[in-house]
């Protein structure tokens, strides 16, 4: 996935000014800066999501394997589709099952599945985000019985089970406690082989810990957010191109 100058507006007021980024297939992607900066923004741009919210307006170019993700002619469900998303707070469906929280991604974007294929595609997404020995026995339970963790993981499944090519998480450990992060993490570190992986954190240790390349934000006062370095993870860690960065992510400030 590849965003080329990408600039947006809230109403007036730019968020974003000319933010270039390549996400590479196979790999976590982590987005970090200070609160306000524009990383959840451009999480959003993304996936098409800032495109709902009135006023908002968009200049520049995603691509997704080629092709613009805002090609006109391009459905949304079928972006949808590809990208999919899960949110800093756990959203299951709280009137649906384990079980159907898995495949409601497939009705949403219709996608119909026989019986004995949902049936193995709920195991296969449920294994994929770590969950399926705590949950194997009680999938006809509703999905906001599980704890905070557990509905996060959960989340992470019924992306997953409609075969996403990329997967934005969004702060997606910030309300979990230490054990639930570290299940989590290993979560992202077991599909970033198969599903191309864009995190935003203000977690370092977190995007240290998983990520192999990150993006740095940050917005002067007033101003909108750039991306001040990007490259190798560790090389962003052990030595920065940028003073900003070095401050950063040693936290001397944000």
């Amino acid at each position: 996935m590849e965003a080329d100058s990408v600039s947006a507006w809230f109403g007036r007021r730019k968020v974003l000014d000319r933010v270039s980024l390549t996400m590479p297939a196979g790999q976590v992607t982590a987005l970090i800066g200070p609160s306000g900066c524009g990383k959840s923004t451009f999480l959003r741009i993304l996936n098409r999501m800032h495109e709902l919210v009135p006023g908002a307006a968009l200049a520049g170019s995603v691509m997704l394997d080629g092709h613009d993700l805002y090609d006109p002619e391009r459905p949304l469900t079928e972006a949808r589709r590809s990208i999919g998303m899960v949110f800093q707070k756990p959203n299951p469906f709280p009137a649906m099952s384990i079980r159907d929280n898995v495949l409601a991604g497939l009705s949403l974007t219709g996608v119909r599945v026989r019986k004995d294929e949902a049936a193995a595609l709920t195991e296969v997404s449920l294994r994929r985000a770590g969950l399926w020995d705590e949950v194997k026995d009680r999938l006809t339970q509703p999905g906001s019985a599980l704890s905070g963790g557990q509905q996060q993981r959960l989340c992470i499944a019924r992306s997953l089970a409609v075969s996403p090519q990329v997967l934005l998480m969004d702060e997606p450990c910030s309300a979990l406690d230490p054990t639930s992060t570290r299940v989590v993490e290993e979560t992202i570190l077991a599909i970033a082989a198969d599903v191309t992986v864009v995190i935003v954190t203000h977690n370092m240790q977190q995007a240290r810990r998983v990520s192999d390349q990150c993006g740095f934000f940050l917005a002067g006062a007033g101003e909108p957010g750039v991306i001040v370095e990007h490259g190798d993870t560790e090389a962003m860690f052990t030595d920065p191109i940028d003073p900003r960065t070095a401050d950063y992510v040693h936290g001397r400030f944000g």
